[in-house]
């Protein structure tokens, strides 16, 4: 199978690279942490490359592209530690939008693809544990349309986002797969309320709460819509930590080239360069299945989903391995805010955590094995 690259996208990753090293310091990434975890003025200079419009149609003014020039970009954004919700904004919102009334669809993803708009999913909610048909929030459709009622939490910059994607239920109980609809809430809408706060990662977030407010409809179909969206957004999450493995292994293996013990670089010594090998593996195992998740996200949804849980348990594997070996090989200062590694170790620690923990996507794998003995399909 050819895994090469296509010129395109070698000049896309450039374009990216380019912005995040002449733009995106360390430095600047903690001033935007100091100021509340995201920036208008990067979430503009991501528009201006064109990066907004990649996943939305040429119809509503975006390009177009695939899963694997978007694989591409998160994994340079990974590199970079950008906080900006790119994925959550240009990925999965727009995957969800694409299934919306035609006249919503041309109402929000133009302004997506013009960095006009941040529209956000808001799914999980305090009782979920990962559970997407655990949705406790409710949707009655009136005389003057649907109104939403509930609380989402962890939102990606809930207190910044010009609108929600919200599934809600409409019919069943609360853990029922069915009788799931998913709706578009703006933000200035009334009955909506949120609170911010900063992440341990330093990006931004919200608890967000919606009492009888107006909303959208997209789809009656909300299960369905929902689990595509978060596969989108594990796909490049994947890619994501990808980036930031790479970046920090690279940081690693300079401080050890550099450090010395005894009169020589420690990087002489046998027992910590089997460390790295091992560490070299890790990220190169995260990379396939990163590769493997994005190539399976048009997929039937069954061998879709069980493919994104296998990449995502493969993935928290690989960052809790990479992020505390490359810290125990920094030493003390591996562990200090004024040392770049410690960021790359807590945005590592929280990718193993979102969209469902190893263990939640260990269960998924195993529920849908069936006949197969953990071979691949």
């Amino acid at each position: 199978m050819d895994f090469d690259f296509t010129d395109d996208q070698e000049s896309l990753r450039d374009a990216v690279r380019r912005w995040v090293d002449k733009d995106y310091g360390f430095e600047h990434r903690r001033e935007v942490v100091r100021a509340g975890g995201q920036s208008s003025e990067d979430w503009q200079a991501l528009a201006g490359l064109g990066l907004m419009g990649l996943a939305v149609p040429e119809a509503h003014g975006g390009m177009g592209f695939g899963a694997v020039d978007a694989m591409v970009v998160m994994e340079e954004l990974g590199r970079g530690l950008v906080l900006e919700p790119y994925a959550q904004v240009a990925l999965m919102a727009c995957s969800a939008l694409q299934a919306a009334p035609e006249a919503l669809q041309a109402a929000w993803l133009p302004k997506i693809a013009g960095g006009e708009a941040l529209v956000v999913l808001a799914h999980q909610e305090r009782a979920a544990r990962y559970r997407l048909n655990h949705v406790t929030t409710t949707a009655v459709s009136g005389a003057t349309g649907w109104m939403i009622s509930g609380a989402k939490s962890v939102v990606p910059c809930g207190d910044r986002a010009d609108a929600f994607i919200a599934p809600a239920r409409v019919s069943g109980a609360a853990d029922d797969a069915n009788g799931i609809a998913l709706f578009l809430v703006e933000r200035s809408a009334a009955g909506v309320t949120t609170q911010g706060y900063l992440t341990q990662d330093g990006s931004r977030a919200a608890e967000v709460k919606f009492a009888n407010s107006p909303a959208q409809l997209i789809s009656l179909d909300g299960h369905a819509l929902l689990e595509l969206a978060v596969d989108v957004g594990i796909a490049a999450m994947c890619a994501e930590a990808v980036g930031a493995m790479d970046r920090l292994v690279a940081i690693t293996a300079e401080y050890l080239n550099t450090r010395k013990q005894f009169g020589v670089v420690i990087s002489s010594f046998q027992a910590l360069r089997h460390r790295m090998a091992d560490v070299k593996m890790q990220l190169e195992l995260a990379r396939s299945m990163s590769y493997y998740a994005t190539l399976k996200l048009g997929e039937a949804p069954a061998q879709r989903r069980r493919a994104l849980s296998q990449a995502k348990y493969q993935l928290g594997q690989s960052t809790r391995y990479v992020g505390q070996q490359c810290t125990q090989l920094h030493g003390g200062i591996g562990v200090t805010d004024e040392y770049i590694s410690s960021h790359y170790f807590k945005r590592l620690t929280a990718m193993e955590l979102q969209f469902g923990d190893s263990l939640h996507h260990l269960g998924e794998v195993s529920a849908r094995m069936q006949n197969t003995a953990g071979v691949f399909a």
